[in-house]
């Protein structure tokens, strides 16, 4: 059986990945990626602390499934987003996009 420190480190490695990748990607699409990889991060951190407490499982499950809607929600508008940005810049890398500044 796996501990809780095994889901714990997991979602630390994933969450750091998608810190560095959000900070070092100048594409907007890798991202959203990024931002995707941190949101699952907290999703799995909330299902392993919540086995930890005395609660009921289906708590976390139900506020992870929760945050996977808000997820989808999210990459669903971005990717709306990109797709203005792409058709008025002609392209979706950030530092050309300075005219979107002030």
């Amino acid at each position: 059986m796996t501990t809780l420190h095994a889901y714990l480190f997991v979602a630390v490695v994933l969450f750091g990945i998608g810190l560095c990748g959000l900070m070092l990607r100048r594409s907007l699409i890798a991202m959203l990626i990024s931002l995707e990889l941190m949101l699952g991060a907290a999703s799995l951190n909330v299902v392993a602390l919540t086995s930890l407490s005395g609660a009921s499982s289906s708590v976390g499950q139900v506020v992870a499934l929760i945050l996977i809607g808000v997820a989808a929600a999210e990459a669903a508008i971005a990717l709306s987003l990109f797709v203005a940005i792409q058709r008025r810049a002609h392209s979706i890398d950030v530092e050309d996009l300075s005219e979107l500044k002030g």
